[in-house]
Order: structure tokens, then C-alpha cells, then sequence
């Protein structure tokens, strides 16, 4: 079909239902019901509910089972942050993005699926689909954020956005709650236990995730043809790097900017990702079903980030962007803190809410912040973004290690919970020597 107009409310709100399509991911195997099934299979526990064994086989070593998944989850984050300026820049160069997005789409997808196999006998080819799944995903959100400057004029950006992570949340959620729903009343589908239904999630992640990108892909243009893939095209991305790379000494503004988020946004990341985590192990639920109790804070947490995406555009409209993630952090930081020291079910509903209230924000703002600083011809979108996308992977990489080494060294996740206090007071001493206009 003929390309849309940039622009285009049509090929807007394409774009952003992209964010509708791959949110489950996010949802389903990062946060919620694929950390709980991996901390059923790894924690061996009392009657009384206290953990007897959280060791696991890897690499020849018996480590903590909250080290292991933080360790292949960095090692992956690893892979992506040296793909992603690859292959942007190769996208850029002979102007096919949307192929490179299916392609990590259907990788990640496709991966998701995998986990249904899922096992401690098998435990390398479980951890090698979380692996591939987890590229799939964050490769591919390269070209669909590259895509945002070519399809939206810059007074849309923030709106648009955040528009695609209100999406993203409220798709996630009906899926989890489906997922949730079999789960619970798996007598009601005809399941004999319910740890088929759990298995059968990551499948049905994988199968909207595909199913549901093929409305951005019918609208999204592939790009402008400017070269075949040849060998010295392959190596044109790290060109285009050092060029990208080069031009930020004259942009001092998105220097900066990219500094203080590659500091903060390592602390946000890895909150997300261990989350689920900190409340299967720390928390004391009691009577209370751990499985429903974490779900349940999970959704809260979607639902309010929402809310919590709207309110930030509306008050960086009316107070400025830095400003807005300065508050922003200043608000995360507070919520690590007390986290620190919760030990029941209602404290961290408490916290869930909070985290909510600012994450949808922090990411939204963030993106289009980026966007907005980019030079006004710039061409290479995806080589632009791929800075931002490796400063983003490469932050998590260390939180990672980092929450991983603490959490194997003291047995608990609260001492590194409370280390990262340290990444948003500095992301807010960075954010506050962004210049306000280009230099």
C-alpha cells in the first residue's frame, strides 16, 4: 500500500499499537507469571513457608537462584547493547527497519512459546529461550523507537508516546488476566494442575505478540531504498556510530541528557526486572497466596502507569521535560527506600502503586525527550537511537551484576534494592546540568 502521510493519525496510531502487541512480554515473562513458575521450580520451602534451598545448578557452580536469572539476564542485555548499533545502523543505511523489527519480533515470540518447555532437567534450553526472548524483545524496540521522529512531527511525540505505553499496559493486562484466570480455575478449563496453564501463558505471549504486530506492520513504511546488503555495507552501522558519536560534541544538550539517563534508567530497569522477584523471596504473605498477591500487585502497577504516562506529558507541557524527570527521580528514589524495609503484602501494594504512578512516565518522557533533542536533520533516526538504546541496555547490564552479586554475597535483594538510591541521585545532580537549548 501507498505510505501514509508523516504525521498521519492513521500511521500513528499504528505505530503505537505496537506497544499493544509487545507489552505482554514485558508483563507475562519479565515481570509476572514467569518469575513466580521460575521461583516455584528453584525455592524449595518448609512447611511454615520459610526456604529451605534456593540454590541452582549453573555453569558448574551452585548459585542463588535471584543470581542466575540476574546473570543471563545481563549477559543477554549484554548481547543487545553490541547488536542493537549493528544493525541500526544497517537498517538506516539501506532503509529497511520494519524487516529487522519482524525479525527480533518473531524471535522473541517465537522464544516466549519455548518457555513452555520450561524445566530443572533441561534447565539450558529454558534459560537459553528467556535469553532469545529477551534480544527479541529489546532489539526490536531499536527500529520501533527509531521510527517515532519519521512518523510523528515533534509537538506529536510526547502524546503519541505516551499513547503507546497507555496501550502497551492496558493490552498486557487483559492478557495476564486471561493467563490469571486459567491459572486459578484451571479445574474450570479441564486442567489436571495448574502448571500447564502457566506453561500455556508463555505460549499465548508469544502468539499475541505476533498476531497483534501485523496492524503496525501493514501501515509502518519500510523505508527508502539507498543500498544493497553488501559486505561494506555490514560494517557501515559502526561508521555511522563514530559519526553519531562525533556530532555529540556539538550537541551538548544531548550529551548530557544521554548521560544522566543512562545513570538513572540503570536503577529504573533493574527495579523492573527483579520486582516479582523481591516479592516471592522478602516478603512474608502468610496465609495470603504469594502467586495471587504478586499478580495482583503486578496489575496495580500497570494500571496506575496508565494513569501515571498521561500525567507526565501533561506536566512536562506545562513545566518542561527536565524538570518533569528530575521530580520523577527524585519520586524513585524515595520508593527504594522504602522499600527497603517492607515486610508485608499491604506495604508492598503501597510501593507497587508508587512505582506505577512513575514508571510509565519515566519511560515515556524519556523516550520522547531524546526524540526531541535529535538535530532537526537528522537523517539516521536508528543510529540515534541506538545510542540511547545501548546507554539504556548497557546501565542494565551493570544493575544486574550488580543486584546479582549483592543478592548471592548477603542472600537478600533489600541491600541492592537500596544501593540503586545512589543511581537516581546522580541522575538528578546529571539531569540538572542539561543545558535548556542546544550548544
Amino acid at each position: 500500500m501507498k505510505n501514509l502521510p508523516k504525521g498521519s493519525k492513521k500511521l500513528l496510531n499504528a505505530w503505537a499499537f505496537y506497544d499493544w502487541a509487545n507489552s505482554v512480554y514485558s508483563l507475562v515473562i519479565s515481570s509476572a507469571i514467569f518469575p513466580i513458575f521460575y521461583g516455584a521450580l528453584t525455592i524449595i520451602k518448609d512447611a511454615e513457608g520459610n526456604i529451605i534451598n534456593d540454590k541452582v545448578p549453573f555453569l558448574g557452580f551452585d548459585l542463588n537462584n535471584d543470581t542466575v536469572i540476574s546473570y543471563v539476564t545481563a549477559a543477554a542485555f549484554l548481547v543487545v547493547s553490541i547488536l542493537s548499533p549493528f544493525l541500526s545502523g544497517i537498517a538506516d543505511y539501506v532503509g529497511n527497519k520494519k524487516n529487522f523489527l519482524k525479525f527480533f519480533c518473531y524471535l522473541g515470540a517465537l522464544s516466549c512459546i519455548g518457555l513452555f518447555w520450561f524445566n530443572l532437567e533441561f534447565l539450558w534450553f529454558g534459560l537459553l529461550c528467556y535469553f532469545l526472548a529477551l534480544i527479541g524483545f529489546w532489539s526490536s524496540l531499536v527500529f520501533y523507537n527509531s521510527y517515532l521522529p519519521d512518523i510523528a512531527f515533534p509537538e506529536q511525540q510526547d502524546k503519541i508516546s505516551a499513547k503507546g505505553f497507555s496501550l502497551g499496559y492496558i493490552g498486557s493486562v487483559i492478557l495476564l488476566l486471561l493467563c490469571l484466570l486459567m491459572i486459578l480455575k484451571y479445574e474450570m478449563f479441564g486442567f489436571e494442575d495448574e502448571g500447564l496453564p502457566t506453561r500455556l501463558s508463555f505460549v499465548l505471549t508469544g502468539v499475541w505478540w505476533i498476531g497483534f504486530s501485523q496492524y503496525t506492520y501493514y501501515y509502518l513504511p519500510k523505508g527508502t531504498k539507498k543500498a544493497k546488503l553488501t559486505k561494506n555495507v555490514m560494517f557501515n552501522g559502526f561508521k555511522e556510530l563514530r559519526k553519531i558519536w562525533s556530532s555529540l560534541n556539538h550537541n551538548r544538550q544531548l550529551k548530557r541528557y544521554l548521560g544522566a539517563f543512562f545513570v538513572y534508567s540503570m536503577a529504573v530497569q533493574t527495579i523492573m526486572l527483579i520486582a516479582t522477584y523481591f516479592g516471592i523471596k522478602e516478603l512474608d504473605w502468610g496465609e495470603q497466596d504469594a502467586t495471587t498477591g504478586l499478580i495482583v500487585s503486578i496489575l496495580l502497577i500497570q494500571l496506575v502507569a496508565v494513569l501515571g504516562a498521561t500525567l507526565t506529558s501533561r506536566i512536562a507541557a506545562k513545566i518542561g521535560n527536565i524538570k518533569t524527570l528530575i521530580f520523577i527521580n527524585i519520586i524513585w528514589a524515595l520508593i527504594c527506600v522504602y522499600a527497603y524495609f517492607i515486610t508485608t503484602p499491604n506495604q508492598f501494594y503501597v510501593a507497587a502503586a508508587s512505582v506505577g504512578l512513575v514508571m510509565g512516565g519515566i519511560q515515556s518522557l524519556s523516550r520522547s525527550t531524546y526524540s526531541k533533542m535529535l538535530p532537526e536533520n537528522a537523517i539516521d533516526t536508528a543510529s540515534y537511537f541506538s545510542f540511547y538504546d545501548v546507554s539504556e541496555k548497557i546501565g542494565i547490564v551493570i544493575g544486574m551484576m550488580i543486584h546479582g552479586a549483592v543478592a548471592n554475597y548477603t542472600g537478600s535483594s533489600r541491600n541492592s534494592i537500596l544501593f540503586l538510591v545512589i543511581f537516581f541521585i546522580g541522575g538528578i545532580i546529571l539531569l540538572v546540568r542539561v543545558p535548556k537549548i542546544r550548544n
